[in-house]
């Protein structure tokens, strides 16, 4: 009979199964149950050996109460166990061996707790240990059997202790390797969820790092271009009308663009189901004309050379050099307004050397952005070192500033 598609028998909540699982989270819960229950298995078998006869030529059936006083001061013992496992082990081998010595057969019922005693001695002690007390037990029993003189086949006698005081010893040693081994995986289970949130946190760190770096180039860069566009205007508005009204009209454009950026990096921030807005493509290289028409329009000078064979960069470097030269081009805006500069590309096999030089200008403050408490040379170098490139600055001897950077191409 089915139910929600799973077979009664199998159905979790079961009166079947729910009983078996009630009783067994129960003596999970409390280990001494079990102790109760393997000592009661342990005394019915060993009082039962006490009443079965010899192996011999004239089989005879032996007293009882030797065997069961035998019996109950072993099983006693295992009570202890857990606080002095060896001890427990010496007192039922010692009663073991008296009752093998009193010429009771040696099975593995009378061994019954002496075997208890070293499987638990195996399980939670060591291998080697354990295999010591089971090789005195067996070297004190063998011994008090054959002395008893009432058994044909000798072998039985030699093997019966050998292989089963040792025989706990090796299952109790495998239980306490599987623990260890599932313990290790429940360990390794909970590094690899600590490394995974570890990761997580420092991907996260990283990744606002960018989106602080975006905002300082977009911000930064546009802001900075705006303030010298508008003060360019303004000293030429009266003089000058008409090339104050064309920067008036570039001004619009840049912080038109400024918006525009803006709102494509914040929206790297937005949730993966607001997508009502496409994000535009990271700017490269092939928007350095503009970026030079930008300055050039807020009063430098600007001046592109390129060397060897330009060729396509990767996503990461392409992004990286055009924000270093925007942010070198906008700390020369900032610093040395009316200055002239000077871009030079130099393509060589497997790297692209990027340097930006002016000449100090007019309006030179003689200190960089980072010297004034920005963060342009930091943010620069940054970069240059997210995608494995090296970085440079410094002061000319003309009272210029000079940027070189080399990045990989292919990174």
């Amino acid at each position: 009979m089915m139910r929600n598609g799973v077979m009664d028998h199998e159905h979790p909540h079961h009166p079947e199964t729910a009983m078996p699982n009630r009783f067994l989270r129960h003596l999970h819960d409390h280990p001494r149950s079990v102790d109760v229950l393997t000592i009661g298995c342990a005394l019915v078998l060993s009082v039962y050996a006490s009443f079965q006869g010899t192996w011999g030529t004239t089989p005879k059936q032996l007293a009882w109460w030797p065997g069961v006083s035998l019996s109950v001061l072993a099983c006693a013992a295992l009570w202890w166990h857990r606080s002095n496992p060896q001890a427990v082990v010496v007192v039922t081998g010692i009663c073991a061996t008296a009752a093998s010595a009193y010429g009771y057969l040696t099975t593995p019922l009378l061994f019954a707790p002496v075997m208890v005693a070293l499987y638990w001695l195996a399980l939670e002690g060591d291998r080697k240990s354990a295999s010591l007390y089971a090789l005195a037990v067996a070297v004190l029993l063998i011994p008090s059997a054959l002395l008893t003189g009432t058994y044909k086949n000798t072998v039985l006698v030699v093997l019966n202790p050998a292989f089963f005081l040792f025989l706990p010893v090796a299952w109790g040693s495998s239980v306490q390797v599987r623990r260890a081994y599932v313990e290790s995986l429940f360990t390794r289970a909970e590094l690899a969820e600590r490394t995974r949130e570890e990761e997580a946190r420092r991907r996260v760190g990283e990744e606002r790092v960018r989106i602080a770096r975006e905002l300082h180039d977009v911000v930064a860069h546009h802001l900075a271009l705006a303030n010298a566009q508008a003060g360019t205007a303004a000293h030429l508005v009266r003089r000058q009308p008409e090339q104050a009204e064309h920067l008036i009209s570039e001004l619009a454009g840049t912080t038109a663009s400024a918006l525009r950026e803006l709102k494509a990096t914040v929206g790297l921030l937005r949730r993966p189901e607001e997508t009502d807005a496409p994000l535009e493509p990271a700017p490269g290289l092939s928007r350095l004309p503009e970026l030079v028409a930008a300055h050039t329009a807020a009063g430098l000078t600007v001046e592109v050379v390129m060397e060897g064979t330009e060729r396509p960069l990767a996503p990461g470097t392409d992004l990286t050099a055009y924000r270093i030269l925007q942010e070198a081009l906008t700390n020369v805006s900032k610093h040395a307004a009316g200055a002239v500069v000077r871009v030079t590309l130099v393509y060589a096999a497997d790297v692209l050397t990027i340097t930006v030089c002016d000449d100090g200008g007019q309006g030179s403050t003689g200190v960089t952005g980072d010297e004034v408490g920005g963060y342009g040379l930091i943010g620069m170098r940054e970069r240059a070192q997210s995608v494995g490139g090296r970085f440079a600055a410094g002061g000319n001897a003309d009272g210029g500033f000079t940027v070189t950077v080399e990045l990989p191409m292919y990174a």
